[in-house]
């Protein structure tokens, strides 16, 4: 078995106006697909929910404030699973809530 992360990109995080029904609901998403993982001995690691604010740094010294200045979508955290190949971990990534909400999960192995 080799191990994947899955990142989870979205265009906006304007979760500070969602009700907090819509926030339950979507934490339950999230929750049941995690769980699915689980369940199939998928996952490797539950990653890190990842900040917003940040910087960037550029050759030449060049700081930015935010790493999203120049791209729509918005990196917003990342698990680890396990899987046969880079097929079977991006059937892994299909029920990810980021995809509900307009976002992508974006599948990269990782070399031992």
């Amino acid at each position: 078995m080799n191990e994947f992360l899955l990142f989870f990109r979205q265009p906006h995080y304007e979760y500070g106006q969602a009700s907090e029904a819509q926030l339950l609901r979507l934490g339950k998403r999230w929750q049941d697909w995690i769980n699915s993982l689980v369940a199939r001995g998928k996952l490797v690691n539950h990653g890190q929910r990842l900040s917003m604010d940040g910087k960037v740094l550029r050759p030449g010294g060049v700081i930015s404030d935010g790493p999203f200045t120049e791209i729509r979508e918005k990196l917003g955290g990342f698990i680890t699973v396990r899987a046969e190949d880079l097929e079977e971990a991006t059937t892994l990534a299909h029920g990810c809530p980021s995809l509900d909400e307009g976002g992508s999960v974006e599948i990269r192995p990782i070399f031992e």
